[in-house]
């Protein structure tokens, strides 16, 4: 992502920020940048229609400037393309003002967002989205007898390029169909590396499998690339790494970025370190639930007590139309920031970003063990019954007998009953 231009005042955040995308994560941290009554101003095409003195009636496409209202917001996972609609905000010769249209924001056409405010998560996101440094794009291909999948992990996107499904055959004596169909799926795979991966970009290639079907395929792939005289597969030989997966499914490619030998290959991607804060989390929830909690009024708690080390939060949670719910999340990570707290904000868009999505969207690590919150105020409620009577003095008998009750619960409480 490229910054054009930046107006945003000091005073109350509001402002317009001209961006241009240079690649499909440009576009989903541009979706995760737009809000309902933001306004919108690019390039499009228009179908003008004109009436002539004699009454005969023209159209054609027109290419003009256009600012909308965004009453809608849609993210297409598969052309990784954003489209906005919402009525005509602006003058113009063509369309009258209040006219609804869609806008659809492509590569290499620069676009202005307004907003009454720019809060600190969109100001992170267009760092993050202008920041080279931060995109460090991995190859993954994952397999599993016949089925493979092919796809570019990046900061914030997992993009699937290539699905392979084949069936194969069991093996039998006398028979060659195991053997031939085993090679179909690996020139399948082979020729799906060749064509959507990025060699010049990527960092490195993961390949993994159950068993030892990586292997198999690593040693066609250096044998054929040698035989077809692909000069890119023979130079880019020692990006690939070869690592274990579970299944030949998108969701493996998690567990081969839970690999400490992979993660050492890959410690910039912005994906290890959030895989390794959820696997942390779900390890805690396991062992120490007191130190890993989950929600946002559990969370709210823990940050009120200055308890959370690290937050894992979705962006989804910040796509919220109301402005309230979205506010209360912003703050949450404002204020975690600000006591020395660490932040990960998962992208839906992978697999470690959907599995946080179902459990609320929200976690903390603890810095310290606390008990189950609801317990704390129960105990707090019966400290503040028994400091009413501290003194014995000019108590009833019935105040006496209250308080007596009172310090025997808190007793058979610590024991355990």
């Amino acid at each position: 992502m490229k910054l054009i231009k930046k107006q945003i005042s000091a005073k109350d955040g509001s402002g317009s920020v001209t961006l241009l995308p240079q690649s499909p994560e440009d576009l989903w941290h541009t979706y995760n940048l737009l809000q309902t009554s933001d306004h919108v101003r690019c390039t499009t095409l228009r179908k003008v229609t004109k009436e002539s003195s004699t009454g005969s009636v023209t159209s054609n496409k027109v290419r003009m400037n256009l600012t909308i209202e965004v009453t809608k917001v849609e993210f297409d996972k598969e052309s990784l393309q954003v489209r906005i609609s919402g009525p005509n905000s602006e003058e113009s010769q063509h369309v009258r003002m209040g006219a609804f249209h869609t806008l659809t924001l492509e590569l290499d056409r620069q676009f202005t967002i307004e907003k009454e405010c720019w809060d600190a998560i969109f100001l992170d996101r267009i760092e993050e989205a202008c920041n080279p440094d931060v995109v460090a794009e991995v190859a993954c291909v994952v397999m599993s007898g016949g089925l493979a999948h092919v796809c570019l992990v990046t900061g914030s996107l997992t993009v699937t390029k290539a699905r392979i499904d084949m069936n194969i055959p069991k093996k039998r004596t006398g028979s060659s169909a195991h053997g031939k169909a085993i090679e179909k799926f690996y020139d399948a795979i082979y020729r799906a590396v060749l064509n959507h991966v990025p060699f010049d970009k990527i960092k490195c290639i993961l390949v993994g499998s159950p068993g030892f079907q990586r292997d198999d395929f690593f040693k066609y792939l250096v044998a054929e690339s040698i035989r077809r005289d692909d000069r890119v597969l023979i130079k880019a030989k020692e990006k690939f790494v070869l690592c274990h997966a579970s299944s030949g499914h998108k969701h493996s490619i998690e567990e081969m970025f839970s690999d400490p030998n992979i993660a050492s290959r890959v410690t910039e991607t912005k994906l290890v370190k959030e895989v390794e804060a959820l696997n942390r989390f779900m390890r805690l929830l396991d062992t120490h639930p007191d130190k890993a909690y989950y929600g946002f009024g559990h969370v709210q708690k823990a940050n009120d007590e200055l308890a959370i080390e690290t937050l894992l939060i979705t962006d989804e949670l910040f796509l919220s139309s109301d402005v309230v719910t979205r506010r209360k999340y912003v703050v949450l990570v404002e204020s975690v920031r600000e006591r020395g707290g660490n932040v990960y904000i998962f992208s839906t868009m992978h697999v470690s970003g959907q599995q946080l999505q179902q459990v609320s969207g929200v976690a903390a690590i603890l810095r310290y063990p606390l008990p189950d919150l609801d317990e704390l105020e129960d105990v707090a409620a019966n400290h503040e019954a028994y400091a009413e009577y501290e003194s014995d003095d000019d108590l009833t008998e019935e105040e006496r007998r209250r308080k007596e009750e009172v310090r025997m619960r808190e007793e058979m409480k610590d024991m355990g009953f």
